[in-house]
């Protein structure tokens, strides 16, 4: 799996987090678990346990900022630094 493949799995899941965070309330990954965003959908899996699995998704790994928001667009997956409020406009931080 390219760097490239484990940058935007992550992107996916914290897209998802952030999205359900407005239309839900708050939300958690939970451990063990990944989301993805293929083909325009986002999926949910278990992520398979042991500790080689854990170092090959850490080794491209990039923590993602706070106040980081992610979106769609033309079928495109986009994020920007920034917050929004309980009705969904943006501001820059």
């Amino acid at each position: 799996m390219t760097s490239l493949s484990k940058t935007l799995i992550a992107a996916a899941a914290l897209a998802a987090m952030a999205t359900s965070a407005f239309a839900q309330g708050a939300t958690e990954m939970s451990p063990g678990m990944a989301m993805m965003f293929k083909g325009g959908k986002m999926m949910q899996m278990a992520v398979a346990s042991g500790p080689k699995n854990h170092d090959a998704m850490m080794k491209g790994a990039k923590k993602v900022p706070n106040n980081t928001v992610f979106f769609m667009s033309g079928g495109q997956m986009y994020m920007v630094s920034g917050t929004l409020d309980p009705t969904g406009n943006f501001y820059f931080p």
